[in-house]
């Protein structure tokens, strides 16, 4: 018998071990990637937090912006950020018409703020249609070249550097944190709402709104 026969077991229990480890750390490392980048305000998070306050398509604009995340996280992870940078034409095009949907946007949030309406509480939250809802948040979602930068691109790059069997790991990592983040500030936006209660508090929030766009749209031209 062979006096190595008994240490297979053990040999075989510590691969395991450390094949575990090593996917919890790429988890973790994706998931603290993920939510380091997507906690940072942008035109997306804005949103998801106005409807959220306004108790409009919550869900709806919550599931768009997990989905769109999921699919940019995996395109990234699959190589799609160095295909990306070959057609330096879709890039600038992307830049322009997102900078002029995020100044539209802007510009919208401050004739709410500023408007006649804007001591209105009523007046000053529209409500929009289901269709509306959907084709704003997909606009922020799919027209901000920051989205692309953040999951494809840096996201990507980092999700490259991993181990075969760890990149799904920091994938799904990545994307826990969008869920979380998107679902904590779409439906837990309510706990803010006896604030949001004055018209002034609006006010002050599509004004701020408005200032993110505005700075997004110049970050994006300059």
């Amino acid at each position: 018998m062979s006096h190595n026969a008994g240490f297979g077991p053990a040999i075989k229990v510590g691969r395991s071990k450390t094949k575990a480890s090593n996917m919890v750390s790429a988890w973790l490392q994706g998931f603290g990637l993920g939510g380091g980048l997507i906690v940072a305000i942008g035109g997306q998070n804005a949103h998801v937090l106005r409807m959220g306050l306004q108790k409009q398509h919550v869900t709806l604009t919550v599931l768009v912006c997990i989905v769109g995340d999921v699919l940019l996280i995996a395109a990234g992870a699959a190589g799609m950020g160095a295909l990306i940078a070959d057609f330096p034409l879709l890039t600038r095009v992307a830049r322009w018409a997102g900078a002029a949907f995020l100044t539209w946007y802007g510009i919208r949030a401050w004739r709410a703020a500023f408007g006649s309406d804007a001591l209105n509480a009523e007046a000053a939250r529209p409500a929009l249609t289901w269709q509306q809802a959907l084709l704003t948040v997909a606009a922020l979602t799919w027209l901000n070249p920051h989205v692309y930068l953040d999951t494809v691109v840096l996201l990507g790059s980092v999700a490259a550097q991993q181990s075969g069997s760890a990149r799904p790991w920091f994938a799904l990592g990545a994307m826990s944190a969008s869920v979380l983040w998107f679902s904590g500030i779409g439906f837990g936006a309510r706990l803010l709402a006896p604030l949001f209660a004055s018209p002034k508090a609006w006010s002050v929030l599509d004004m701020v709104i408005g200032v993110i766009m505005f700075a997004l749209a110049a970050t994006l031209v300059c």
